[in-house]
């Protein structure tokens, strides 16, 4: 018999005992043998989907420690949703039933900082990375009394529970739907470089 689906507390359980097992320096060891490639040759079934930095000092399997085939990542260099961002997510929704969607930011993120720069200084960048930037600057302008080295990742978090509250809110169909119906749950998340820790910040569990 198989074992009924994960709830999305499920899930966040999960990857907040992955998290604990890298804060402990437990050995990384994750699934990813030849029977696990092969049993997922005719479908992927991951458990969550993130949203995550590009930043390469920021890798999902590694902090949660997740394997292969567990976890649906949609990266790009703010966290931000864009086009290509939303409609990744609506299919790890619709179409694999992910319970759990995180949102994760990270502590002195360099697209951030660049983007702050912008706001602060009216540094310029080129259009394409203007264009990336661009999503950053409400959440700078919501918390702009830091001073900079606070700033950056006051306005990470803040970018983060903006995306969090528009996939809650304002997001498709595809997404509100589960979430009225308990199915699929949205968090925010923060990851600490030098400590390795992750902050949730808005989950109340």
């Amino acid at each position: 018999m198989s074992a009924p689906p994960m709830t999305p507390d499920d899930v966040l359980a999960l990857l907040k005992e992955g998290n604990r097992r890298f804060l402990a320096d437990v050995p990384y060891e994750p699934h990813a043998d030849r029977s696990k490639r092969l049993r997922m040759l005719a479908a992927q079934k991951p458990i969550a989907a993130y949203l995550s930095c590009s930043d390469s000092r920021v890798a999902p399997e590694l902090l949660f420690g997740r394997g292969l085939g567990e976890l649906f990542i949609i990266r790009n260099a703010v966290n931000s949703l864009c086009s290509t961002a939303i409609g990744s997510l609506e299919f790890a929704v619709s179409a694999l039933q992910v319970p759990l969607i995180v949102v994760m930011g990270h502590e002195n993120c360099g697209a951030v900082r660049a983007a702050v720069s912008v706001v602060r200084e009216h540094y310029c960048f080129s259009a394409n990375i203007s264009k990336v930037l661009q999503p950053l600057y409400p959440a700078i302008m919501e918390v702009g009394h830091e001073d900079q080295h606070d700033l950056v990742n006051a306005a990470s978090k803040q970018n983060v529970l903006r995306v969090v509250r528009e996939l809650q809110e304002e997001s498709s169909p595809a997404i509100l739907r589960p979430q009225k119906h308990g199915l699929l749950k949205i968090v925010g998340a923060f990851y600490h470089l030098v400590s390795g820790e992750v902050d949730w910040l808005n989950d109340l569990g």
